[in-house]
């Protein structure tokens, strides 16, 4: 099974077997989810005593057939599909598995009156980039490097050149492409303002609050949304809010990634106020575009991760709660920490070079930039 196969597959919710045969840490740092999948770990070691010994269908005999066996390159679980087929048990493998997995990048337009908006979807890790094209000129959102030919491939074809790379904030789930586009264009490099305060080691446009990205002849419109971290920058085109990781579909930020643990509280604080006073400000009809989205997030009819301020004021028992009661839930409803965080920060900031190998690989995992059970 393809990589794109898989996800047509996931956003359909068929029933699913996934067999991975990683290691466990691996495993439970990252593998194929979603709520229609049935995801089990058997390590690869297993099925090269079962094919010896022909017991290799009774490791897998709880499972639904057929079954999808993943690995990290999709060699080994190749081996395991093999020896289960020779078993009689129906099974595929995921072809370049995780890593494969990985690379799978897919463009829903959203609806805009002013402007053409691509949404890009990783469903491997949950990253959402934006592009906006408007009269020849076009503006990227939280580019992945990863797919930084890609922004640019698809600008050119809608007759646009690319003339800013925006990031709403220093990610830590995964590594920019700002520079590496802005490399192959010659566009601008934005960045919020605070930005700088934490470090920037290149040279950048700086954004501060209330401030436009020109695109054509519409306008992307700076909010400081601080409360993920301090820099933390909303834009604004019109009725729709590119709002990095501070509020998503099912969930809101977390606090710590920048300040620790024991900043964390603050930052909670922080985060309510601009919710409360910045988001709320804002029209309910405001489309609410955010940086990222989970397994168990529901895409709207056209397939798009996005939704208005009034859906997500009903959704989010989060955005309902006192500051207090807000504060804690966020502080104590934390996931773990995004893989190589620091390391991403690190590249982010222009403080660490990374390969484009390397790149690729601090990245792989989920993006955990939410605090979990947010939603009603």
């Amino acid at each position: 099974m393809s990589p794109t196969v898989l996800r047509r597959r996931l956003r359909e919710g068929d029933p699913l077997a996934v067999l991975d045969v990683r290691d466990r840490e691996e495993f439970e740092a990252w593998h194929v989810d979603g709520e229609h999948v049935e995801a089990t770990q058997i390590p690869y070691a297993k099925f090269m005593a079962a094919k010896v010994k022909g017991t290799a269908a009774d490791l897998v005999a709880d499972l639904a057939e057929p079954i999808l066996v993943v690995c990290g390159e999709g060699k080994a679980s190749a081996f395991v599909a093999e020896t289960l087929l020779d078993a009689g048990v129906e099974a595929m493998n995921l072809e370049e598995g995780m890593d494969g997995w990985a690379r799978v990048y897919e463009t829903v337009e959203l609806p805009h009156d002013e402007a053409t908006v691509l949404q890009y979807q990783r469903p491997s890790s949950g990253c959402l980039a934006y592009l906006v094209v408007g009269d020849g000129e076009a503006v990227v959102v939280d580019p992945l490097r990863a797919f930084a030919d890609r922004f640019v491939a698809d600008a050119r074809e809608r007759g646009a050149e690319l003339v800013a790379a925006v990031d709403t904030h220093v990610h830590a789930d995964h590594v920019s492409g700002v520079r590496d586009v802005a490399r192959e264009t010659g566009c601008d490099v934005v960045l919020p303002s605070g930005s700088r305060d934490r470090g920037l080691a290149f040279d950048a446009r700086l954004l501060d609050d209330g401030e436009s990205v020109a695109v054509g002849d519409v306008e992307l419109t700076a909010l400081a949304t601080p409360g993920h971290t301090t820099e933390a920058t909303s834009l604004r085109l019109g009725d729709l809010l590119f709002c990095g990781d501070t509020v998503f579909l099912d969930g809101v930020a977390r606090p710590d990634l920048e300040v620790g643990e024991a900043g964390a509280e603050e930052m909670a604080r922080t985060l309510y106020r601009t919710v409360h006073d910045r988001f709320f400000a804002l029209p309910p009809t405001t489309r609410v575009a955010p940086g990222h989205f989970g397994d168990a997030t529901t895409p709207d009819e056209h397939g798009a991760y996005v939704a208005t301020l009034a859906d997500l004021r009903e959704r989010l028992a989060a955005l309902s709660m006192d500051e207090d009661e807000f504060v804690e839930f966020s502080v104590s409803h934390m996931p773990p920490q995004p893989a190589n965080y620091e390391t991403i920060v690190e590249t982010n900031l222009g403080r660490h070079e990374a390969d484009e190998e390397e790149a690729f690989e601090l990245e792989l995992g989920p993006n955990n930039c939410a605090v979990a059970g947010a939603a009603n």
